[in-house]
C-alpha cells in the first residue's frame, strides 16, 4: 500500500476517532461530578441519529430544525433519567449507580428497536457528497462537517467551565462534592446538568455520524464502548485528553482495517482498553486519581 492509501486510512481514523472523541467527552462530564461511569452513554449517541432521522425523513422537516429538536429530545431523556433513575437514590453506592445506568442501557436499546426496528437507516450529508482529493487521498465533505463540530463543542466547553459560574462549580464538584456543597454549590443539580449536558453531547456525536455510519437501534453499544475506552485512555477526567485518545484509537482501528484485516478492527479498542487498565490505569494523560476504577 503507497503513502496516498495510508493517508486515506488516516482520514477514516480521523473520521470515527473524532466521534469516540465527542463519546469519551460525555463519558468525563458525569464522571467528574459524580464519580460513575455511565454506561448508557453511547445509546445517547445512538438517540440522537435516529430522532435526527425520523425528523429529517418521516417528518420531512429541514436538517437545520431537525438538529437542535433532536438535541433537545435526547437532552430532555439524559435530565429525565437522572430525575428518575439517580435523583430519587440515597446516598447510593458507586457500584450501585453503574449498575443503574447498564440497566438504562439495556432499555433504551430496547425502546429504539420498538420504535425503529431492527433496519439500519441513513442520514443526508449536511453538504455535498463530493470528495475532496488532498495528496491522491480522499475526504469527504461530512468528515470535515464531523471535525468543525467536535471543535465547537470543545472550545465551548473549555469556555463554559472557565468563565462561567456553572461551569466552575461542576469543576468545584468534580474536585470536591463535599466542600463545594459546604460553599453554596447545589451538587444534585449540577449532578442533573452534568447528564444533561453529556446527553446532548452524545446527540450531536450521533447526529453528525449517521451520514457516513449508518445508524440501527445497535449502534449504541459499540460506540459507547470505544467511547469509554477512548475515556480510560486519555485519562477518566480529562476531555482534551479523551478527544486526543479518541483520535489515537480511530486511526490504529483504520490502519489494523486497512492493512492486516477488517474483522480485526472492533477488538482494537478493547484491547487498548484492557492495556491501559493492567498497564497505566490511570491513562495516557490522566492522574492516579482514575486509578479508582481498578476497584470494580
Amino acid at each position: 500500500m503507497g503513502g496516498s492509501g495510508i493517508l486515506q486510512l488516516i482520514f477514516s481514523g480521523i473520521t470515527i476517532g473524532s466521534i469516540y472523541g465527542l463519546v469519551a467527552v460525555g463519558f468525563d462530564i458525569i464522571y467528574n461530578c459524580t464519580g460513575i461511569i455511565n454506561f448508557a452513554q453511547g445509546e445517547f449517541v445512538m438517540l440522537g441519529g435516529m430522532i435526527m432521522i425520523s425528523l429529517v425523513g418521516a417528518a420531512d422537516l429541514p436538517m437545520w430544525i431537525s438538529f437542535p429538536i433532536a438535541v433537545f429530545a435526547v437532552t430532555l431523556i439524559g435530565a429525565l433519567f437522572e430525575r428518575l433513575c439517580i435523583h430519587p437514590l440515597k446516598k447510593p453506592s458507586i457500584l450501585t449507580l453503574i449498575i443503574i445506568t447498564i440497566a438504562a442501557s439495556i432499555l433504551f436499546k430496547g425502546g429504539a428497536m420498538f420504535a425503529w426496528g431492527k433496519q439500519t437507516f441513513s442520514l443526508p450529508h449536511f453538504s455535498s457528497e463530493r470528495p475532496i482529493s488532498i495528496f491522491g487521498a480522499t475526504i469527504l465533505p461530512q468528515t470535515v462537517w464531523i471535525l468543525g463540530f467536535i471543535a465547537v463543542v470543545v472550545l465551548l466547553l473549555a469556555f463554559f467551565f472557565k468563565a462561567t459560574m456553572v461551569g466552575k462549580a461542576m469543576r468545584a464538584c468534580a474536585a470536591n462534592r463535599s466542600a463545594a456543597s459546604l460553599v453554596g454549590v447545589n451538587v444534585k443539580e449540577i449532578v442533573l446538568l452534568s447528564f444533561a449536558l453529556s446527553a446532548a453531547i452524545g446527540a450531536v456525536a450521533g447526529i453528525i455520524i449517521a451520514p457516513i455510519a449508518l445508524m440501527d437501534y445497535e449502534r449504541g453499544m459499540i460506540l459507547g464502548l470505544k467511547g469509554f475506552s477512548a475515556a480510560v485512555l486519555g485519562g477518566l477526567g480529562n476531555p482534551v485528553g479523551a478527544v486526543v485518545a479518541g483520535f489515537l484509537i480511530g486511526i490504529v482501528e483504520a490502519l489494523c482495517a486497512g492493512l492486516l484485516s477488517s474483522h480485526y478492527k472492533d477488538a482494537v479498542a478493547l484491547i487498548v482498553l484492557l492495556a491501559v487498565l493492567f498497564i497505566r490505569p490511570s491513562g495516557l494523560f490522566g492522574s492516579l486519581e482514575a486509578s479508582r476504577l481498578k476497584k470494580f
